[in-house]
């Protein structure tokens, strides 16, 4: 027998399932390029999850996330959709079923999974949430469990995001300046480390973010007004990107096929939009679309007595970013578009 409290936690279950779903039929009726592809796995951070977050933790359940798609909050740190949703797009697959659902959903297994969680790095961060060692760990016993058979795997992508939670953490536990270029080559190992990895679990193509221009993200450009990038910042990403294009190119020499492990540059793409935002319909470049009141609260923020403590612009479609680390749905389709002109993305299909 039930008591009332698991009830409610299963039918909240349910009922967000339910939501889930509702999103994944949405996806589907999205343009697809033809490949022959027939899973996606996703391992990373909040640039990626599409729901494996905790409802008690802040932002992606929370509203004002998700009032552009599907309309509500579904586990997406963002006002719509987020990377994962265009390259499955790009696949021409759904959006893969968030690992924390897969005993609700199971019908939706086919599509492959998603193991991120927000605010998680390579390493532990300051959030509880898996880190990607124990992701892939979960990937690992799924197949123990022959849920994905080497078949499966076979035709089968893995979209990493390693997108400055580590770099977070580093910061907010008083890394030195002086000590981060070695901290950024041990963040750069371990992700090599976990491509190789999820390589040896079978999948054969392994597309992996370069990093975003942290430098130019509003937590960063508040400061200055929303009005420019933060060169200092920028000047390590570009170190991280350097070490990471490296890191794939020794791993691409080790297997012995030139895209096993592709990168996604997300730093041209981001400066690129942010550069030239009219070309992608974007007004507002460096300015969050949605912000706490004064300092003391974020996007989605509410008091005790559940007073919202937050503001949202009137026209996210046009702003880049959602809050203060996360772009909006419009910012993720300019940026994709952006990739799409790009070789990696091409390499995936082959």
């Amino acid at each position: 027998m039930m008591n009332s409290h698991n009830q409610q936690l299963s039918l909240l279950s349910l009922s967000l399932a339910l939501l889930l779903l509702s999103g994944l039929r949405v996806e589907g009726r999205l343009k697809h390029h033809a490949t022959n592809y027939q899973k996606l796995f996703v391992f990373g951070d909040s640039y990626v999850d599409t729901g494996n977050t905790r409802i008690d933790q802040p932002g992606s359940w929370k509203n004002p996330y998700g009032i552009t798609f599907p309309g509500k909050p579904a586990g997406r740190f963002s006002d719509g959709r987020v990377l994962t949703d265009y390259i499955a797009k790009f696949l021409g697959l759904k959006s893969p079923l968030p690992y924390k659902f897969r005993k609700l959903i199971p019908q939706n297994l086919k599509y492959g999974m998603n193991f991120a969680y927000g605010g998680t790095g390579v390493f532990d961060t300051s959030s509880k949430n898996p880190n990607m060692t124990i992701q892939i760990d979960f990937f690992k016993q799924l197949i123990k469990e022959n849920v994905y058979t080497a078949s499966d795997l076979s035709k089968s992508v893995a979209l990493v995001s390693v997108a400055g939670n580590d770099y977070n953490f580093y910061l907010a536990t008083n890394g030195s300046i002086q000590g981060f270029p070695s901290f950024i080559a041990s963040v750069i190992n371990q992700t090599a480390t976990n491509l190789l990895r999820i390589h040896s679990l079978g999948v054969k193509k392994i597309v992996v973010d370069g990093l975003q221009p942290l430098g130019c993200l509003p937590q960063s450009t508040a400061s200055l007004s929303f009005q420019k990038c933060n060169s200092t910042f920028n000047d390590l990403v570009l170190l991280h990107n350097n070490l990471l294009n490296q890191a794939v190119t020794k791993l691409n020499q080790q297997t012995k096929n030139k895209t096993s492990f592709i990168v996604l540059d997300l730093y041209d793409s981001f400066l690129s939009v942010l550069n030239h935002p009219s070309s992608n319909n974007i007004k507002d470049a460096f300015k969050p679309c949605c912000v706490g009141i004064s300092s003391q609260y974020s996007c989605g923020s509410v008091d005790e007595n559940n007073v919202k403590k937050y503001k949202v612009c009137d026209h996210p479609e046009s702003a880049f970013f959602w809050d203060l680390l996360h772009p909006t749905q419009a910012g993720w389709h300019a940026v994709y578009n952006e990739l799409q002109t790009t070789k990696a993305l091409q390499q995936i299909r082959y």
